[in-house]
């Protein structure tokens, strides 16, 4: 069963894009991402233009966030204060990220510079992770003891101005870096169409020493806004997101999410880190294969419409 879309100028199978959204909804319960890094590259290696997949992408990634962090709410997992500094940082960075997403295609070069950055960063975050994880999980099997990174442990972030207590972490924090944080997703969210919890889940936990079991509901709570946000401006300015293809995505999206919460939490920490940074690196590899692989049609013409302008 074949439907079109009017966006993106072409007809996909209706099953395939379910299962695109359903896969991605899982994931983002499972792991407390929003699951643009993984819809983006799909819906490009499916033929969708990138400037229509990044955009609409981000709007998949509303719902299945929507879902999974309502999950962590009710389970007591979710810091909205903490949210709530992010999420300051992320709508200007997202207004950021929109404008040079703007001027990247004005200039012709979107396309590439998506795919380089999906590279850089899949390949660096999905390495990081697989490599703490399987160290973490070699020490459990020697029954070694794991340092864990307790609240109460400081580094240089802790001793930055502007402190803040944030009481459902259990932390008193600088309100620098957590904006910065948010800034920098912000940014990614717009250009890349993901809602960063790949880099933001490994950064919360690591550099900021927030608890793990508060990280994913965190960080879906910022997901939800900063991605909205930059739907609507991106269909503002751009008319570059597909309603259609989004309807079927978070549909999809959100039933899965649900699942992948329930699965997440059976799981342990370094397992679901592995996980994790396998799928990261395997994302990252198809895409490094597209730019130095010799396509089989090596010219092509395209018609020219709302996602060529």
């Amino acid at each position: 069963m074949t439907v079109y879309l009017p966006i993106a100028e072409l007809s996909v199978n209706i099953f395939i894009i379910l299962g695109m959204g359903a896969a991605v909804g899982f994931l983002s319960g499972m792991f407390g991402v929003g699951g643009g890094f993984l819809i983006t590259p799909l819906l490009i290696f499916y033929n969708v233009p990138p400037v229509v997949a990044v955009a609409t992408g981000a709007n998949q990634v509303v719902a299945s966030s929507v879902s999974g962090a309502i999950t962590h709410f009710r389970r007591g997992t979710l810091d909205v204060k903490l949210g709530t500094v992010l999420l300051m940082g992320g709508l200007a960075g997202a207004s950021v990220g929109i404008w040079i997403f703007s001027w990247l295609r004005r200039i012709g070069q979107l396309d590439l510079i998506i795919s380089i950055l999906y590279v850089v960063f899949l390949g660096t975050i999905g390495g990081l992770m697989l490599a703490e994880s399987l160290r973490a999980m070699r020490r459990a099997a020697r029954n070694e003891a794991l340092p864990l990174k307790r609240p109460g442990q400081h580094n240089w972030v802790h001793r930055l101005p502007l402190k803040m207590r944030f009481k459902k972490s259990k932390i008193y924090l600088s309100a620098i870096p957590v904006v910065g944080l948010g800034f920098a997703i912000g940014i990614l969210t717009s250009v890349m169409g993901v809602g960063g919890g790949f880099i933001m889940v490994p950064a919360m936990i690591y550099l900021l020493r927030i608890p793990t079991n508060v990280v994913v509901g965190t960080s879906l709570f910022q997901i939800i806004f900063v991605t909205a946000y930059t739907t609507m401006v991106q269909a503002a300015t751009n008319y570059s997101v597909d309603i259609v293809l989004a309807t079927f995505l978070m549909v999809a999206g959100v039933i899965g999410a649900q699942y992948g919460v329930r699965v997440g939490q059976k799981l342990r920490g370094e397992q679901l880190r592995a996980l994790l940074g396998l799928l990261v690196l395997a994302v990252g590899l198809r895409l490094a294969l597209d730019l130095v692989l010799t396509p089989d049609d090596i010219y092509s013409i395209a018609v020219g419409g709302p996602s060529s302008r």
